[in-house]
């Protein structure tokens, strides 16, 4: 009786571990600002959040990560993005090490609660693709996009085209399968 209960538990413990790294490798941890963090733009950057943000793939599950002292993360609605309004926000982050995990696919908008910051810059609105949107790997990589002209923060959804394969892309189809093997191992033994 007591080698059954052990045999069970064993099982459970390894589907849990399966299900923790299954988890782990689908969902990709997105750093805002990369090594700088969430700062105010200081105009010598090589490129602006939202401009980041454009380079990137987000998808449900994955998470953005802000870092940074003295300042909160807004999550607010698109109106309030555009008119950088702090006074009215979805939900706010004061603790210096956020990480906020994409729960839908649409449109999130990021600003600075700080006065002035997100006026300045500080501000990020994340696209993040509906999984019909997501390409197979034979797909064909869609052209690059024009350059950007003055004025235009590139996020008109008229343009909006197919998305390229990106690093976030090869990353899940690598970690399909490999946990495909994962699970035939398990099952086989």
């Amino acid at each position: 009786m007591a080698s059954k209960s052990t045999a069970v538990t064993s099982k459970i413990l390894k589907n849990v571990l399966f299900f923790s790294l299954f988890i782990s490798v689908i969902s990709y941890e997105f750093e805002v600002g990369e090594e700088t963090g969430w700062v105010t733009p200081t105009g010598n950057e090589p490129e602006t959040y939202n401009e980041w943000a454009a380079r990137n793939r987000f998808r449900i599950g994955d998470t953005l990560h802000f870092k940074y002292h003295k300042d909160s993360v807004l999550v607010v609605n698109s109106e309030d993005y555009l008119n950088c309004n702090t006074s009215n926000p979805i939900t706010k982050f004061q603790d210096g090490n956020t990480i906020f995990k994409f729960d839908r696919s649409g449109f999130f908008y990021f600003i600075s609660g700080q006065s002035g910051h997100c006026k300045s810059g500080q501000r990020l609105i994340v696209r993040v693709m509906h999984p019909s949107e997501i390409e197979s790997p034979e797909s064909a990589p869609s052209p690059a996009p024009a350059p950007l002209s003055s004025g235009d923060d590139g996020w008109d959804s008229a343009d909006w085209g197919p998305p390229g394969i990106s690093s976030t892309t090869k990353l899940a189809v690598a970690s399909y399968y490999v946990t495909s093997f994962a699970v035939i191992l398990v099952v086989l033994y």
